[in-house]
């Protein structure tokens, strides 16, 4: 089996290319804007270096298509959030390139990286299945190009019938390698990561909505594996328990739930984001406290998809790589160089908090 994964050295990326590198009848093509060093593990594989928002993307991504049994698309970009048309450029103009490439090279299998965040808002107390309604939280530029890539796999699937179209739609994905770079797109530069050595978090904010679930990146790519083995197409609840709500955190980071209004958390975040302190706007928060719960049955009984670990231990093992600034060197998303934006050397630069391509 032929499989070309678009977005390849990112945190889902490299956590696929590990998955797949012990199957023996899988031959693997990487695509990414920056591909590897040549001394890293992956240089064995085929790259290709493509940056799929660009006007020429489609005729550069086809002739690499073609014979691919499957693509599986993971770029995405979440970086630099003062720049929407950048964002916008990658994750709709980019993916709609990738999925106009995969039919115009005939490829049997369309396997893409959608997210919770397609979801419309929903309970926080019982969970929803692949069928609840994917408006989105419009109040999330990441929610609402989710929403956008996922009507354009409407209509593809509804124009060609015999092409195997799989959505995958994770909680928030955790590992250790992705500690740096998940710092540098959620807390920016001046997060004291250091202090996260001790694993205690002396308050954290309390609210009923903060209920979110996460699952490893291990786990994510055994799904993408079970995916493109299984004969079947559609969407995907990918997550792993418990629920992280403030009580499991207060209790995994020994700290105090500090009860805070969900216009407060909105407001300290559309404030500290305008200010260039930190790099996520108020539709992050907005997304955390709507978004609803996932119920994973479907990948448990037709993929036969488990995790293998728990949502409290991905956390954990985040936290430490955050706290260790960990990463990968020869992954430029995963790069730990402390003058990457997001980083305080970047910030030394004048690269600000939300500004500069991370990626």
């Amino acid at each position: 089996m032929r499989v070309v994964i678009v977005g390849a050295t990112g945190n889902a990326g490299t956590a696929l290319l590990r998955r797949l590198r012990s199957e023996t009848d899988v031959e693997v093509i990487g695509i990414a804007r920056r591909t590897p060093r040549d001394s890293g593990p992956y240089a064995d594989m085929e790259w290709h270096s493509v940056d799929i928002g660009r006007d020429d993307a489609l005729d550069r991504l086809t002739p690499i298509l073609n014979g691919a049994d499957a693509v599986v698309n993971l770029a995405w970009q979440i970086q630099p959030s003062h720049d929407q048309r950048q964002l916008y450029r990658t994750n709709v103009l980019g993916s709609r390139a990738v999925f106009r490439a995969a039919l115009r090279a005939g490829v049997a299998t369309l396997v893409h990286a959608s997210s919770v965040g397609v979801y419309s808002p929903g309970p926080k107390w019982a969970y929803v299945k692949e069928s609840w309604p994917r408006a989105g939280v419009p109040e999330s530029s990441y929610s609402r190009h989710k929403v956008l890539t996922e009507r354009m796999l409407d209509e593809i699937e509804s124009d060609h019938p015999t092409l195997r179209v799989v959505r995958l739609r994770p909680g928030l994905i955790f590992q250790r390698d992705a500690g740096t770079e998940i710092g540098r797109y959620f807390a920016g530069p001046l997060l004291p990561a250091r202090l996260l050595r001790f694993g205690w978090v002396p308050v954290l904010p309390a609210n009923p909505g903060l209920r979110l679930q996460a699952v490893h990146a291990d786990d994510v790519a055994e799904a993408y594996l079970l995916a493109l083995r299984a004969d079947v197409h559609g969407a995907f609840n990918i997550a792993a328990g418990p629920v992280l709500d403030p009580m499991v955190l207060a209790k995994a980071f020994h700290g105090m739930p500090l009860p805070v209004p969900g216009f407060v958390l909105a407001g300290a975040a559309a404030l500290s984001w305008a200010l260039r302190l930190q790099p996520v706007d108020r539709g992050w928060v907005k997304l955390a406290l709507k978004a609803p719960l996932l119920s994973c049955d479907r990948a448990r009984d037709e993929l036969g998809w488990r995790p293998a670990r728990g949502a409290v231990e991905s956390l954990h093992e985040l936290v430490d790589g955050l706290a260790e600034r960990a990463g990968r060197d020869d992954s430029p998303p995963l790069d730990p160089a402390g003058s990457k934006p997001g980083r305080l050397g970047g910030l030394l630069r004048g690269r600000l908090p939300g500004s500069g391509n991370p990626y």
